[in-house]
């Protein structure tokens, strides 16, 4: 067997599948760029369903890659097995309808078993696949596997939804017997028995059906084009390469556990339980790379994510005896590791340290939160009468405050609480299950279009035009092409076209399709781009077209120019966050609509209002400096030389077009825009706003639109000058915090007069005094709106020596609450509390010196207060 390291798997894939004619395509962004399905990318497939789908055709149909990948379905197992992680690499190669089944099951044993690739002893292999897939076991058996390696499996089938599906074989390395300890030996693979012995290292997809949930799979229809679709984890291919009992042992992760080891002081012993040592070094990789690629932690989507897992790590290091930030420590190490291939961790260990480290703070001191949450909690179920904890206030303590479910029950028996463990469990299952939902597989690919796909005459977008014409060459109506059309909706493609089809956060163009007289035809709505990059109009016709005919295209200028101003504003506003909020702010969408933008980028905080004035002051100046816009067309390498900013998630061709706004913005864009910056008039931002954990969006205008926003908040300013009546709007402000000073000071002087009121009211209840046994005692009933204002009694009757006890019941509502306070180590108000509570059909309990119950039957009330005394 050859000892290799992880960067010298991730290369050899790359470079076979190369020496067999695929591009090697780069690791994309672990947040999806336009696709609402999926929370992560989470294998090397779902960067490339449109591939899939047929909505788009690749230059090359042979591509290989290796992606980093984030799955969280089961993050309570991270630590406790071998091979579970949430962040990992998938190495796959792929076909578009390219190559099929012989070739991809014939080069996968090439590069597993040839000495000059991963050179893999062939007995070690074993193999399963579909039952009915009776193709890939004919395969297996010419290259000379034995039969006793192929194992039929009904769950080799990928599917999920609508789209493509079909067949699997899936490939494991046998580790021997010292990896089963109970002998059960091949069982292990037919039973499909979790195992260390038999590791599956492979999955090979035939997706060669278009899945319809509405019909059985024998009725699943052949795909117009049949795909491949592979992965592989490099993590496992780590593990059996250098001889490593779990992947936590590779070059991977080890160098992580080791600075671990010397943080904490405690050494990681392999055949011990070393469960920190792994969740840490297994959560860091997540958070590094996450965070380098835009996402950040927060309260939902995969900020909640991050979260959890930030606070997951810290926990498993407090175990290991680690008091203070330490995960920030490891970003390096982390770096160090995946430098060869994935350069961004240490190009943006600055920040990424920093979120970790602000994060790691945040949490030490939400444990103190969490401590004050809990004792509410158990307060308001002591009053209630309750003293069992709810397993959804249970998981709560653990999914929002890091409490493990120890710590909760340690704090509920100082109570003399319990736990509802069962509902607690339900809760945890739940998540899970809803963790598990959304990352299946990455999501149905939708189903491919052959009509679109078979679309190849060549078709050009015009810049600079607002018409010309234009020869039409095909028509698609009713999903199939057709030679004329008269009426109702139809999908056209031209020679060429001045329409521009939507792309890049700019929406198409929409105008008009005439005949050689000059009339209109046909009315664009819409333009997207064809599976094969046509720009594709979506028509309502007025009158019959037909194929060969020449017609002149007309787009709509008003919509073009409002589109245009947006469009070159968005990038003065993109360089403008740049500088004011720092480079981590890159694009994390856009949309240049007519009427108005909307950027979304990544930050970790609400902007400031001096910030958001800052940039529209910026944005502004640009304009009014009247700047040139430039568009040069080039290739990649001279662009990225020019400093052109490439927006992550966007695939770019040899040649591109780099806009150019002074020295100011450079960016790569196939959009349209102004010709001068002064053609944008003015912009404003209208609003700020977080749209999810680490995105932030805003949304502005230019132009007439900002004018008229100016104008409707000066006259909204005029209206409020009126009704507060100040003579200048520039007194406003003076005047409004004036008016909100006498506010401030009146419900002072109501709260005083509250205060002033209830202490009376305390004084009369606390002149009753009574003695039993030398405890002198308080027991009177009292009229309150809540259980609260019982504690503000306590309050006030603990400044002064009224009474060892005091014991108040107040009807509140249908229910009534008791509560009982003590001074005398002789009197134990939880253990009081308890006695007087059943009296009044309630229960309760609490500490020494606080306790409340909660009951149900007020009719008893004064009974209650008379067995005082002979429970004192």
């Amino acid at each position: 067997m050859k000892n290799l390291s992880s960067a010298q798997i991730r290369q050899m894939w790359l470079d076979f599948w190369k020496s067999k004619g695929h591009s090697v395509e780069p690791s994309a962004n672990l947040v999806p760029v336009n696709d609402p399905t999926l929370l992560w990318i989470n294998s090397g497939v779902a960067t490339l369903k449109k591939y899939f789908d047929g909505s788009v055709i690749p230059d090359n149909p042979r591509i290989t890659n290796a992606q980093k990948s984030i799955r969280t379905n089961d993050i309570e197992n991270v630590g406790k097995t071998a091979r579970h992680h949430t962040m990992f690499e998938m190495l796959g190669n792929f076909s578009i309808g390219d190559y099929f089944r012989d070739e991809a099951i014939e080069w996968g044993f090439e590069l597993l078993t040839s000495p000059e690739w991963f050179a893999f002893p062939k007995d070690k292999l074993y193999m399963t696949y579909y039952p009915d897939d009776v193709d890939s076991y004919n395969r297996w058996i010419a290259l000379g596997v034995e039969p006793s390696h192929l194992i039929p499996l009904e769950d080799n089938f990928w599917e999920i939804g609508a789209g493509p599906s079909g067949p699997d074989t899936e490939i494991f390395f046998d580790r021997g017997t010292d990896f089963d300890p109970e002998n059960i030996g091949i069982r292990l693979l037919e039973e499909d028995i979790e195992n260390d012995r038999y590791i599956e290292i492979w999955n090979i997809v035939l997706s060669q059906f278009n899945a319809d949930p509405a019909v059985p799979r024998s009725e699943y229809k052949e795909l117009p084009n049949k795909n491949i679709d592979t992965g592989a984890g490099l993590e496992r291919l780590a593990a059996i390469f250098q001889g490593a009992k779990t992947n936590f042992e590779t070059d991977l992760f080890l160098p992580i556990i080791r600075e671990v080891e010397k943080i904490s002081g405690k050494t990681y012993d392999q055949d011990g339980d070393n469960m920190s040592f792994k969740v840490i070094a297994d959560h860091i990789r997540a958070l590094s790379f996450a965070i380098g690629d835009g996402a950040l932690p927060g309260n939902e989507g995969r900020g909640y994510v991050l979260r959890r897992l930030l606070r997951r790590a810290s926990m498993h290091g407090q175990r290991l005896g680690i008091t203070e930030p330490f995960l920030y420590k490891l970003v390096e190490t982390v770096g160090n590791i995946m430098e060869s291939y994935y350069p961004e961790v240490l190009e943006k260990r600055a920040f990424i340290e920093k979120i970790v480290k602000s994060e790691e703070e945040s949490f030490a001191r939400t444990i103190h939160t969490g401590s004050q949450f809990a004792e509410q909690l158990m307060d308001k179920l002591a009053a209630e009468g309750k003293s069992e904890i709810d397993g959804c206030d249970i998981f709560k303590l653990y999914d929002t405050y890091g409490f493990q479910v120890e710590l909760t029950e340690e704090l509920a028996e100082h109570r003399g609480m319990t736990l509802d463990i069962a509902g607690f469990e339900a809760a945890m299952k739940e998540q899970q299950d809803r963790a598990r939902a959304s990352v299946v597989k990455g999501g149905s690919m939708g189903m491919q279009n052959e009509t679109l796909a078979a679309i190849t005459e060549e078709s050009t977008f015009v810049y600079g035009q607002t018409a010309l014409e234009a020869s039409l060459s095909v028509i698609v109506a009713d999903n199939a092409r057709t030679e004329a059309v008269s009426e109702g909706q139809a999908l056209l493609v031209f020679d060429q076209t001045p329409f521009y089809a939507e792309m890049g956060g700019q929406v198409a163009d929409h105008g008009f399709v005439k005949n050689a007289a000059g009339d209109i035809v046909a009315t664009v709505i819409d333009v997207q781009k064809a599976p094969n990059g046509q720009p594709l109009h979506t028509v309502e016709l007025s009158a019959s077209i037909s194929v060969g005919q020449t017609y002149t295209l007309e787009i709509e200028t008003k919509r073009r120019k409002g589109v245009e101003k947006n469009h070159t504003a968005t990038h003065l506003l993109h360089a403008a966050l740049h500088n004011i909020i720092g480079e981590h702010a890159t694009q994390a969408g856009s949309l240049n609509e007519q009427d108005f933008l909307r950027f979304d980028f990544t930050h970790f905080e609400a902007v400031t209002a001096e910030e958001l004035r800052r940039i529209e002051e910026e944005v502004n100046e640009q304009i009014w400096n009247a700047i040139p816009v430039v568009t040069v067309e080039t290739d990649i390498d001279t662009a990225k030389e020019m400093g052109a900013m490439a927006l992550f998630g966007e695939k770019y061709g040899k040649e591109v077009r780099v806009v150019t706004i002074g020295d100011y913005s450079v960016e790569l864009c196939g959009g349209t825009h102004v010709s001068n910056t002064a053609e944008i008039g003015i912009f404003k931002i209208l609003k700020e706003e977080g749209i999810g954990s680490g995105t932030r969006r805003i949304i502005a205008v230019t132009g007439r639109e900002a004018f008229l926003a100016y104008r409707d908040q000066e006259d909204a300013l005029k209206e409020v000058a009126t009704t507060i009546k100040s003579p200048q709007i520039k007194e406003v402000p003076n005047k409004v915090e004036s008016l909100a000073q006498q506010v401030r000071d009146l419900q002072k002087e109501n709260a005083a007069l509250k205060e002033k009121a209830a202490a009376a009211a305390a004084g009369d209840v606390f002149k009753d005094v009574k003695d039993v046994n030398g405890i002198r005692y308080i027991a009177s009933q009292v009229q309150v709106s809540d259980a609260g204002a019982l504690r503000t009694f306590a309050d006030n009757w603990k400044q002064k020596d009224y009474s060892d006890v005091l014991v108040l019941v107040a009807a509140i509502g249908d229910k009534v609450n008791v509560l009982v306070a003590s001074k005398s180590s002789d009197v134990h108000a939880g253990n009081l509390i308890k006695v007087l509570a059943p009296i009044v059909a309630g229960r309760g309990g609490g500490k020494p010196d606080m306790a409340m119950a909660g009951g149900s039957d007020a009719s008893a009330i004064q009974t209650l207060l008379n067995s005082v005394a002979e429970n004192l």
